[in-house]
């Protein structure tokens, strides 16, 4: 099959509508803001608004939902009408309505009304979700995933790609979910274990939840700070950061990254690629506009902000930790610099607010590598790195291994590139000595040091000896 893969998207449709305005004064009556109205919108949200996005770029997108017989959803059946295919469930009551008012795009309340109880499927339903080549859950706790909580088992059962997006006063996910995509105060509302902020605390309630969930991964979705994958059983996550700072209305950004994610799996994406394309989608939606301007998802990012340097390793880290902010450190040789290492370095400044590299002497390179390296000397390397605009500062260790350098350096976060393994990581020990966290970013394929010397020497051999 040739293009975008079509996908079925399960569960429960709300009316979103947002009231703007300008509040310029308060009401005489009361310490409240009086808001003057200049425009007033209404769209389908929910899984609505998860199908819809769905099927942005012409994919085949059937959404499964509780419609009644309300003018709300007679709204919604008009706006969806026209980009997914729908099959209802018979709703005994009204769609629920979520009001927002805002005042120079700034929410100042939101207003909840309406609800209805799903039938039971039909023929039609059961049909659209044994056929299904992928399906995306999106529960938001009103009870039409619990009326298909048997059909939604059974495709999970035949191993169909399923994301799941759940909801605290929802359905726990069937066993065999292949992405779980909470977001941070959702892990915690689900039963995570305690309520720290820090990316060990995240690592562990999803760690934990995938194991409670039997899911093949739990995705906990970060805000600006990005998602981390995690699975059954602890070991290192990765962290995957925002490619940008977006600063729209991230109204809507988990129904973009759950309808994201699900749509690369249904396209025959690993579960990497599927949460990496779904961070670039959310961030691009939320700078956007978010969910009331999805028509300017393809927004150019704006401009990353100018930093500024400290060289000096150690007081950039105390400094960082003396005003509360996360200080993420990475290490290797860099003896070759290439588009692997600048990969990794930009997404793992994102994580955080400073950088430290932590580099290899000669040395040590030299009995990590074998002989012939380094290829370049350590002042070549460190000048290189410090030139990078993701670098913040560089460290240099004589070691083997930067264990004694991270322990004076206390990092919070320790990155390294997809292609180690957890137990190619001993540094994540030494981390848990105050609560640091180790993860895997992402990878560039293909590129390394190893490999582009061998190009070099193989094409020096072919070319000759040069002419006298």
């Amino acid at each position: 099959m040739t293009g975008p893969r079509p996908l079925v998207v399960v569960g429960d449709v709300v009316l979103d509508e947002d009231i703007d305005g300008v509040a310029t004064r308060l009401s005489p009556d009361a310490p409240a803001p009086v808001v003057d109205v200049t425009a007033d919108r209404q769209r389908p949200g929910g899984a609505g608004l998860a199908a819809a996005l769905a099927a942005r770029g012409g994919r085949d997108v059937t959404l499964v939902t509780a419609l009644g017989d309300d003018p709300a959803s007679d709204v919604v059946r008009s706006a969806l009408r026209e980009r997914v295919r729908l099959v209802e469930l018979p709703l005994d009551g009204s769609l629920p309505v979520k009001t927002r008012v805002l005042a120079s795009g700034r929410p100042l309340v939101r207003i909840d009304r309406g609800g209805g109880t799903p039938g039971a499927p039909d023929a039609a339903v059961r049909e659209v979700l044994e056929q299904a080549h992928a399906v995306l859950v999106a529960d938001y706790g009103r009870h039409t995933v619990r009326a298909l909580r048997t059909e939604l088992a059974a495709a999970a059962a035949r191993r169909v790609p399923l994301v799941w997006d759940p909801h605290p006063r929802g359905e726990a996910p069937v066993p065999g979910a292949r992405i779980v995509t909470p977001n941070a105060a959702e892990t915690r509302a689900l039963g995570g274990d305690g309520a720290g902020d820090s990316l060990r605390a995240h690592a562990k309630r999803g760690s934990d939840l995938a194991d409670r969930w039997r899911a093949a991964a739990v995705a906990v979705t970060l805000g600006e700070r990005g998602v981390m994958l995690t699975l059954p059983g602890g070991g290192t996550p990765m962290l995957v950061p925002a490619p940008y700072r977006a600063d729209g209305d991230p109204c809507g950004a988990g129904d973009c990254f759950a309808a994201t994610t699900a749509a690369a799996l249904a396209d025959g994406a690993l579960p990497e690629e599927a949460v990496q394309r779904a961070v670039a989608e959310s961030a691009a939606f939320v700078a956007a506009g978010g969910a009331g301007n999805p028509a300017l998802w393809r927004t150019p990012p704006p401009a990353r902000p100018a930093r500024t340097r400290e060289t000096d390793p150690f007081s950039l880290a105390r400094e960082v930790r003396a005003r509360g902010g996360t200080v993420v450190a990475t290490g290797g040789c860099f003896d070759l610099l290439h588009a692997g290492h600048v990969g990794l370095l930009e997404s793992a400044r994102r994580i955080g607010d400073c950088l430290i590299v932590c580099v290899n002497s000669d040395a040590s390179l030299a009995r990590r590598k074998g002989p012939g390296r380094p290829l370049n000397h350590l002042a070549d390397r460190v000048r290189v790195l410090a030139a990078l605009g993701s670098v913040d500062a560089v460290a240099v260790f004589d070691e083997d291994t930067p264990a004694a350098l991270l322990s004076t350096l206390r990092p919070d976060v320790w990155v390294k590139g997809g292609d180690y393994a957890v137990e190619d990581l001993p540094e994540a020990e030494v981390l848990r000595a105050w609560g640091g966290q180790a993860v895997v970013l992402p990878y560039l394929d293909g590129r390394s040091t190893t490999l582009l010397a061998r190009r070099a020497a193989e094409a020096a051999v072919r070319s000759g000896p040069s002419p006298a």
